[in-house]
């Protein structure tokens, strides 16, 4: 996602929007679809903005700059800061945990048929009695999750990735 500062030209209002890419925003400009959330007005543009560079995964956070009129923030001590987890082993425990997950996902699969990218339709036919019912597992989109939840389907993301058994040696 980018986040962009954008000004409304009309009532020089500034305000986010957050794009899949620039490209996009463009797309929905010309579509008229960005308009300012104060007045309504599609005279909008991008407005001069900082970059916003995201920090390495092993760097530590730090305190972020007051905004302009924000009130100051207590002073934070680096104890205070998030401690790093970055090329951090895991603690025993976890790795311990983790394992056993994969083994009771594993037993679980060996009762289950794997359908694909047919996951929700399949499910669906079970669910309404079209198909016999029998444990699946297979792919879908977040969108196709939440609407088999939405019509009172039960299912649930696997904690770690599965290979179709087309692609298994």
């Amino acid at each position: 996602m980018i986040v962009y500062d954008l000004e409304c030209r009309s009532g020089s209002h500034r305000f986010e929007g957050w794009f899949k890419s620039s490209d996009d925003f463009a797309r929905q400009k010309e579509d008229g679809l960005v308009s300012c959330p104060y007045c309504g007005s599609d005279n909008v543009a991008k407005a001069m903005q900082a970059p916003r560079l995201s920090r390495k995964g092993n760097q530590m956070p730090t305190q972020a700059a007051p905004r302009r009129g924000a009130p100051e923030a207590a002073p934070v001590e680096p104890a205070e800061l998030a401690a790093p987890v970055a090329n951090a082993p895991l603690p025993p425990q976890a790795v311990e945990l983790m394992h056993k997950l994969a083994k009771m996902q594993d037993e679980a699969l060996k009762e289950s048929r794997y359908v694909g990218e047919s996951f929700a339709e399949d499910a669906r036919a079970i669910h309404y009695g079209e198909r016999d019912a029998e444990t699946i597992h297979g792919e879908a989109t977040l969108e196709q999750a939440q609407e088999l939840l939405d019509e009172g389907i039960s299912v649930m993301p696997l904690p770690f990735p599965v290979t179709p058994p087309e692609r298994n040696n």
